[in-house]
């Protein structure tokens, strides 16, 4: 898989600042003999273009239930799937499997290679199907792209004539044939070797920097810390992303009870979110944009900013006080809005297990006076 090909893919441009792929109360409830187990609970994703994201979470979860969704492998009992302009629901299984040919490539953990055609025979099927390249062109299109995964030596081999990690490695040529703008890959390096799942590894992150959109189910931590972004699924429930980065050690279900307590809040650019004042009993993390301690200054009102903290980060404002000094205040920073979620103090401690910071990427915030903690305590209160 080790040599790269220069030649340009057909760009997929999705515009508007809109999520290229769109999930919205996502819930999947399955029946058996034993009654009904719902697997999905109201489940709500946004995938832009470009990103790289994993699905994690135990065996069980429901994380490839969730990517059977957009692919229309599976189909959800309420809720709405959007892909860039088309609504996935009830969309008719004749039309769906032309629209999933040509929009994306799926790479399966067991390969599903079809073991009666060769190689290249299985690269090409895709474009027979869908009709697309100019049928003189597609046998050729198929060779390079076998060349640049490593088989073209293997192009005219069938399946059981090679290894499985060379099965694995025609299945991603396949799933590129016919230059689909999103990839679904569902555990794709779980049967390979060290070697083959790094060249894999390293030709999504290729194909991400051409402009793909790549959402990869994994067990494996080690290869979710490559992408770009992680969903952690647990118990069927979505946990918040940002509490993932700020907790990476907890438990699944821990994380999953703070993205329960966790109340999302906005301020505007240079908004003071706290001022310094007496101990704080309520806890921050940052979604988006980036939150400010400032020191107080002197007479004249100048402010000097003390630290500042990104998306991900988990703001104490005890420990800040106790690390700083107690003169201390949180605002947005002046260059664009920011998002936090906002936790009681206390209710958090409990979630995380105690008071041990051990479990968290800790950064450090300010001190609330007695009116403003009271007027969060309330607005938290009436939130829950």
């Amino acid at each position: 898989m080790a040599q790269r090909l220069s030649y340009e893919m057909p760009s997929f441009e999705w515009s508007n600042g809109r999520a290229l792929i769109e999930m919205r109360q996502i819930n999947k409830v399955f029946h058996s003999a034993a009654g009904a187990f719902t697997v999905l609970k109201g489940v709500d994703v946004d995938i832009y273009q470009g990103e790289f994201a994993s699905v994690v979470g135990r065996s069980g979860s429901g994380k490839s239930t969730l990517v059977n969704m957009i692919t229309g492998i599976d189909h959800p009992t309420s809720g709405t799937i959007r892909v860039a302009d088309t609504v996935l629901n009830n969309m008719p299984e004749g039309k769906m499997s032309v629209w999933r040919g040509r929009n994306l490539g799926i790479v399966f953990q067991f390969f599903q290679l079809l073991p009666m055609l060769t190689l290249i025979e299985n690269v090409m099927l895709p474009m027979d199907f869908c009709n697309m390249y100019p049928p003189a062109e597609r046998e050729d299109r198929a060779m390079r792209l076998l060349q640049r995964v490593g088989l073209a030596d293997l192009a005219h081999k069938l399946p059981a004539a090679v290894s499985g990690g060379q099965q694995q490695s025609a299945a991603v040529a396949r799933a590129l044939a016919n230059d689909p703008p999103i990839l679904i890959a569902d555990e794709p390096t779980g049967n390979l070797d060290s070697r083959t799942a790094e060249e894999v590894l390293l030709l999504f992150e290729e194909l991400v920097g051409q402009g793909k959109t790549i959402l990869m189910v994994t067990h494996d931590s080690s290869l979710a810390q490559r992408t770009t972004r992680t969903l952690l699924i647990s118990d069927g429930e979505l946990v918040n992303d940002q509490v993932v980065r700020a907790f990476p050690t907890l438990p699944h279900e821990r994380l999953l009870n703070l993205t329960h307590l966790a109340r999302p809040h906005r301020f505007a650019p240079g908004e003071i979110v706290l001022p310094a004042g007496e101990e704080g009993t309520i806890v921050f993390i940052v979604s988006n944009g980036v939150l400010e301690a400032f020191q107080n200054g002197s007479a004249r009102s100048l402010d000097a900013i003390q630290a500042r903290f990104d998306p991900g980060q988990f703001i104490d404002p005890f420990a800040l006080r106790r690390e700083k000094g107690s003169r201390l205040g949180l605002r947005a920073a002046q260059e664009g809005p920011l998002e936090l979620l906002v936790l009681d103090r206390e209710s958090a401690l409990t979630a995380v297990g105690g008071s041990d910071s051990g479990h968290w990427r800790m950064a450090d915030p300010a001190n609330v006076e007695p009116e403003i903690r009271k007027g969060w305590l309330s607005r938290l209160r009436r939130s829950r």
